[in-house]
């Protein structure tokens, strides 16, 4: 892929890109082994802060990488007209217990879809739905234009 530009998203346009999309990929590591999933979210561009609604089975890999706390990547991306987007976020998860659960983040977590459920090998009961938000360390975005001139020749 030859690329013509790339530079920086500013707040406005890395918030835009946030807003035109509800999914991305969670990117977990624990010791040396990385684990990505992708995911829906919900993004208040007021607070900076991602809202995601987390489906796991009791045992489940997904499970035991959310249980080491560890620090997360969020990518988001876009590639539209030549044009490629992409907005990584760098935070811990925090798990928001139901019984503190706000109306702000009940509005928040109306954003992020819900996954369906015919897609898990395990009936609803044995589902474990956590309600987590990122409130990242690190936002950025980039833009690059990518030159179909170029990349044809």
């Amino acid at each position: 892929m030859a690329l013509d530009q790339q530079t920086s998203l500013s707040e406005d346009e890395t918030d835009a890109v946030l807003a035109r999309h509800e999914t991305g990929v969670l990117s977990l590591a624990r010791d040396d082994e990385p684990y990505a999933i992708p995911i829906s979210y919900g993004y208040d561009s007021d607070t900076r802060r991602f809202y995601l609604r987390l489906v796991s089975t009791p045992g489940s890999e997904k499970r035991q990488f959310l249980s080491s706390t560890p620090r997360v990547r969020l990518v988001v991306y876009e590639n539209e007209s030549g044009v490629y987007r992409s907005v990584v976020a760098i935070g811990r998860l925090e798990e928001i217990p139901r019984s503190e659960l706000t109306v702000e983040h009940i509005e928040q977590y109306g954003e992020a879809k819900r996954p369906l459920f015919e897609i898990w090998g395990e009936s609803k009961e044995n589902l474990d739905i956590q309600l987590y938000q990122l409130v990242p360390d690190e936002l950025s975005g980039r833009h690059i234009d990518v030159d179909d001139a170029l990349e044809s020749s």
